[in-house]
């Protein structure tokens, strides 16, 4: 929970054991003794109300160990859990069912995680205080490529192997290893930020129930021919040497001539990009050259085409004709290519390389043209490079150069403007390659999830992302789902070959249809048997050695984790879920897809509503990166974290050193004392505050520990409020009905009441409208303005006098404010307001808040009236202090005020309330006037149209003495103001002195004469007033 702030013994056992005192590590050892004692989890909840009055006695600042009790007995009571005949009665209105977005198991959870979890859980929590069904979903993702990269940085780094010298089998057990320590370390920081997930029902991506729903899903698509295998052009990482999805693909803009390393390459040395390099091929037989163009010189090496367009006149005589491959002698056809070339562009002619450029690939199929792929699958050039082959493909693009410029085919480069597509875990630089992989058709899925949009059987939050919907979807692509790796979900397909056959090649084109899906080998040979006319036993399967692309088995998440395929009661009462709720960054990849799975293998939608949340981004502006150094565990926030620690974290981890030490300056410029715990509450309201429908979050961290003293502020004002709810105080259950129906009811009670109503309708709607800005907004003002600033300081004298049926009234009022206020905030901040809701007095219907009813609005409690008179008596009260701020009056001092009002309604109004106004105003006496005027020796302050505030200031002030002071005062800024007046009057100021000099003198300036002008305006007024 976000605690208040430590005692200094504990701070500074927290951030610097070496410097306690031997007093402070006695304490913190005694501290530590405590904690270990607590075992039972149960032990922490209430037992008897004698008990709880002991607590209340010693109400204190609560541990960080009291968070950690709290979860392990919500946990533990089954608060979280859901029953079957709860789900099954439930309206469907009343019930909310939700599926976390599973991390990656590559490490650490961060921020944008935190997002997820404050939102995702304080829905949940919302849902189960108003009754509803409720359900959370926990689970982990198995993230193939993304942990597969991880794991292989690690073995190289310390053991310096690779993953082939270990072997399959092995390696896998590494990556199991790795899967069960992070999957653990991602467990308990979702605990400690609070999620109230049913852990019972938490689940892994490559788990039984996901195997298996994953295996059926690939079959069922088979059967229906919507899986197939073909040889089409990828993004193919050379680094990992496998097939990558958009979203594994990073691009960046090159603006002109760049050098860069690239992964795989020699690390001393830079390559070129951001150009666009000319050359000539040769016409056969004659020597004319066409010119063509390339910002990827070494494909030139599989060119199998050069393009022109049918109508250019320049090269008409060329129509049909070939030009020759300076360095292997092909032949290479001059095609004509209206949808590729533009006339206008660059000599009008164009080299087409199918094998390694999309547009080359599509052209390359018009035209008939051969496919000659140049590169080995960790990039360097093979035996179709000819006199290139074995060089990396970047020091071949260097070669090629210099053998052109040696033939006299080189016509120079220039700068280009061009996108890199990059791998995001390797850096290395994609390659566009043909290879043979599984896809899957989208295209009916595609129509299928755009029609649900556009029923609105699906709803899309915000609004905006719609768009984004249709655009990506109108344009889909078949979805590649191979990956050339090892660890994820081995694709269920087999190769059949017959026994004693002639060798069949399970690439070439015409064998598809020795391809078979099954769940298991056994079924799978029958299948083959029957349809190549064999018995079984002549039958031999190979498997394919490729895995599933990740985003497979997470689009059969919503429904996987309740038992799909088979027909289980979780699955029919369960799905489909309700609300979707991820970073609108995975729209297409994620969303989408389990749009497309759950609409075609359930016949459903797999949730109603999609709400997508911005970014995490550091405060300036930028993107979460581990290279940067602004990732920041939550568990940093929550606990706190040395500047030591976080240079430790970025030493363990994989980046290569250079970025090792990029990251350490960022963090010690960000974080220079480190970062100051806050803990799981002030991070999830802060997280919460900071969100915006369709803004991205740039999260400062100070913001955060703003949040800690609110929760500071709350605990005190409790702590303060309880003292006045000794002595007796009991509450009846029914106390909020009948409150306002005592003897006496007071307009601050009223107000208050009023107050708590609004704060009560607008969390409710905000939580309806996923406005979560709004919602802390209502919160924090509710607390902070109104409870704290006007309603506990306006009771103080209540409390402490001898109207029993107004302190009575006020008892009531204040307990319902603080069990209503801690219901409304323990959505955002469960664990302070568990361990504040569990000390006040009197008896509940529930053993724990996390179940108590959320508060909903109060018919009788809402009184706009009484809202706008306190509204107005606050006006009087700030004008007072104003006035008392501006000549100096210490809080001992009780000046008289008159209140001239305009007339007797405004003056009834403020009349029947001078009690509070005396104590807020910290007035000896006052009075309100409408045709009498104040006397003699009052400084006025005009509050608005209709009031004027006077205080009696004779006796109390020495205007004679003020004056003299004043004056000196004056006389010391004045020579400052004249003297730096004169400097910016010179003539030459403005063309001598600095744009920055310039701009601090006039801000210096501007507040010397302001300065001033309050000195000469104080004088005038103790003059008037001697």
């Amino acid at each position: 929970m976000a605690d208040p702030v430590l005692t200094p013994d504990a701070a500074a056992a927290t951030s610097s054991p070496a410097k306690l005192s031997k007093n402070a590590m006695k304490k913190a050892q005694r501290a530590e003794k405590s904690v270990k004692k607590e075992k039972d989890p149960n032990r922490w909840a209430p037992k008897t109300d004698k008990k709880k009055r002991k607590m209340r006695k010693r109400l204190r600042a609560p541990p960080s160990s009291s968070t950690i009790r709290q979860r392990d007995w919500w946990e533990a009571a089954g608060f979280f859990s859901c029953s079957d005949d709860k789900i099954s009665h439930a309206k469907p209105d009343e019930r909310f069912v939700m599926v976390i977005p599973p991390p990656n198991v590559t490490g650490s959870l961060h921020l944008g995680h935190a997002l997820t979890v404050a939102i995702q859980d304080a829905l949940t929590r919302w849902h189960r205080m108003l009754g509803h069904a409720t359900l959370w979903v926990p689970g982990t993702d198995h993230a193939g490529i993304a942990t597969q990269s991880v794991v292989e940085k690690r073995l190289l780094k310390e053991e310096g192997k690779s993953r082939h010298d270990l072997g399959r089998e092995q390696f896998l057990e590494r990556v199991w290893d790795w899967k069960n320590q992070y999957e653990s370390r991602i467990h308990h920081q979702f605990r400690s930020v609070g999620c109230s997930v049913d852990w019972n029902r938490k689940y892994f991506s490559m788990d039984e129930n996901c195997a298996r729903a994953v295996s059926h899903a690939f079959c069922q698509l088979w059967e229906e021919g919507l899986i197939y295998r073909a040889t089409r052009m990828i993004n193919w990482s050379c680094k990992l040497k496998t097939a990558l999805s958009e979203i594994e693909v990073d691009y960046i803009d090159i603006e002109k001539r760049t050098k860069m390393m690239v992964p795989g390459h020699n690390p001393e040395r830079k390559y070129e990009f951001g150009v666009l390099t000319s050359f000539g091929y040769t016409v056969e037989g004659t020597d004319e050259q066409i010119i063509v163009a390339t910002t990827r010189l070494e494909t030139m090496l599989g060119d199998t085409g050069v393009a022109v367009h049918p109508e250019d006149k320049r090269y008409k005589h060329l129509h049909g004709k070939y030009v020759v491959h300076p360095f292997n002698g092909r032949r290479i056809p001059i095609v004509l290519d209206p949808v590729l070339v533009d006339m206008s562009f660059g000599t009008g002619a164009v080299k087409i390389t199918p094998a390694h450029d999309p547009n080359d690939y599509e052209c390359g199929k018009r035209n008939k043209l051969e496919f000659i792929n140049i590169l080995t699958d960790d990039g360097a050039i093979n035996e179709n490079g000819g006199e290139f082959a074995g060089m990396m493909r970047y020091d071949a693009r260097i070669a090629v150069e210099k053998a052109l410029e040696a033939k006299g085919l080189y016509h120079g480069k220039q700068d280009n403007k061009m996108r890199l597509g990059i791998c995001s875990r390797s850096g290395d630089i994609i390659e566009p390659l043909v290879k043979p992989q599984w896809f899957i058709n989208c295209d009916q899925m595609a129509k299928d999830a755009m029609a649900a949009v556009t029923n609105k059987e699906l709803t899309i939050l915000p609004e905006s992302h719609e768009k984004t919907w249709f655009r990506w979807l109108e344009n889909i692509r078949d979805w590649c789902i191979s990956r050339q790796l090892w660890w994820g979900h081995r694709i269920p397909a087999y190769f059949a070959r017959i026994k004693d056959e002639a060798f069949v090649d399970k690439n070439a084109e015409d064998a598809s249809d020795r391809w078979f899906a099954g769940i298991s080998e056994e079924t799978t040979r029958k299948k083959a048997a029957t349809k190549l006319g064999v018995s079984e036993d002549k039958i031999e399967l190979e498997q394919d050695e490729d895995v599933l692309d990740t985003w497979v088995s997470a689009g059969l998440f919503p429904f996987a984790v309740f038992g799909w395929p088979n027909k289980t009661s979780d699955f029919r009462n369960f799905y489909p879920t309700d609300l979707l709720e991820t970073g609108y960054d995975i729209l297409f990849f994620w969303v989408a897809r389990m749009v497309f799975l759950g609409q075609k293998l359930t016949g459903k939608l797999p949730f109603k509503t999609i709400y997508l949340h911005s970014m995490v981004r550091d405060k300036y502006g930028r993107k979460m990166s581990k290279s940067l150094g602004n990732v920041v565990d939550p568990l940093e926030i929550i606990a706190g974290c040395s500047l030591d620690d976080l240079l430790k974290k970025l030493e363990s981890g994989n980046l290569p050193a250079k970025e090792v030490e990029k990251a350490k300056k960022s963090q010690t410029a960000d974080f220079p004392q480190g970062i100051p715990e806050c803990g799981a509450d002030a991070l999830r309201f802060g997280l919460l505050a900071y969100t915006q429908q369709g803004r991205d979050i740039n999260l400062d961290i100070g913001r955060l520990v703003g949040y800690r003293n609110f929760c500071n502020k709350l605990w005190n004002a409790v702590r303060f409020a309880m003292s006045n709810l000794e002595g007796g105080f009991s509450a009846a259950e029914n106390v909020a009905e009948l409150v306002l129906e005592n003897a006496v009811v007071n307009t601050r009670d009223r107000y208050i009441l009023s107050r708590l109503n609004h704060a009560i309708k607008v969390c409710n709607d905000s939580f309806a409208a996923y406005e979560f800005g709004e919602l802390t907004n209502a919160l924090y003002n509710f607390w902070l303005y109104d409870l704290c600033d006007v309603y506990l300081e306006l009771t103080k004298p209540v409390m402490g006098g001898e109207d029993a049926e107004s302190k009575l009234t006020a008892q009531q009022t204040l307990y319902v404010c603080l069990e209503f206020g801690l219901r409304l905030l323990h959505p955002s901040m469960p664990f302070v307001t568990e361990e504040l809701w569990q000390r006040l007095p009197g008896k509940r219907s529930t053993a724990s808040i996390t179940i108590a009813p959320y508060p909903l609005v109060m018919a009788t409690w809402t009184n706009t009236e009484v809202e706008a008179n306190m509204e107005l008596v606050k006006e009087v009260i700030h004008a007072a202090r104003s006035v008392r701020a501006e000549y100096g009056l210490t809080n001992s001092v009780r000046p008289t005020f008159f209140i001239k009002c305009s007339d007797k309604d405004i003056s009834a109004v403020i009349e029947s309330q001078l009690d509070d106004f005396n104590t807020l105003a910290k007035a000896g006496e006052s009075k309100c006037i409408v045709d009498e005027e104040a006397p003699q020796g009052c400084a006025m302050h005009s509050v608005n149209d209709k009031v004027q505030i006077f205080v009696l200031l004779a006796g109390l002030v020495d205007f004679a003495n003020e004056i003299t002071k004043l004056s000196k005062k004056l006389a010391k800024i004045a020579p400052s103001l004249d003297s730096l007046s004169k400097k910016m009057s010179r003539d030459d100021y403005k063309i001598k002195v600095p744009e920055d000099v310039q701009n601090a003198d006039g801000v210096k300036k501007v507040a010397l004469e302001t300065e001033v002008a309050g000195i000469e305006r104080a004088i005038s007024e103790f003059k008037r007033l001697l």
